[in-house]
């Protein structure tokens, strides 16, 4: 069962996060795409490269949510998740605080806290490949 449990989160999480790499990378699912991310990135102060930025952010999202859905190097999925949640506290969610309910930081700090936890656990028995 805690296979299972574990199989749940990773997709959730993962597929959530491939989501939203692709709305960043290619303007899926109602997404700005990443001229319409990095003038936004501009808004809030990342006046230089922030297609470059953009960029990144959407490959650590896609990358990161795919590793971590799949159970393959699913550290380094919670590595590259993690990078893009602590850049959004630092750019966005930390000046107001730690409850969501004032744009706070609350919920980007559950998900650090669920994709580490799943990494230093494992991915459980249910992954893309094989594992011995």
């Amino acid at each position: 069962m805690a296979s299972l449990g574990l199989l749940m989160i990773r997709l959730v999480i993962g597929l959530t996060f491939v989501g939203h790499g692709a709305q960043k990378l290619f303007g899926w699912f109602g997404g700005p795409g990443l001229s319409g991310f990095g003038e936004w990135l501009g808004t809030i102060g990342i006046k230089n490269g922030g297609k470059t930025w953009a960029l990144l952010a959407g490959l650590f999202e896609l990358i990161g949510g795919l590793l971590f859905a799949a159970g393959l190097l699913t550290w380094v999925g919670a590595i590259l998740i993690t990078i893009v949640m602590i850049d959004a506290i630092a750019t966005v969610h930390g000046k107001n605080g730690y409850w969501l309910t004032n744009g706070g930081f609350e919920y980007n700090l559950v998900l650090i806290a669920v994709v580490i936890g799943v990494a230093l656990i494992g991915p459980g028995d249910f992954v893309l490949l094989y594992k011995p």
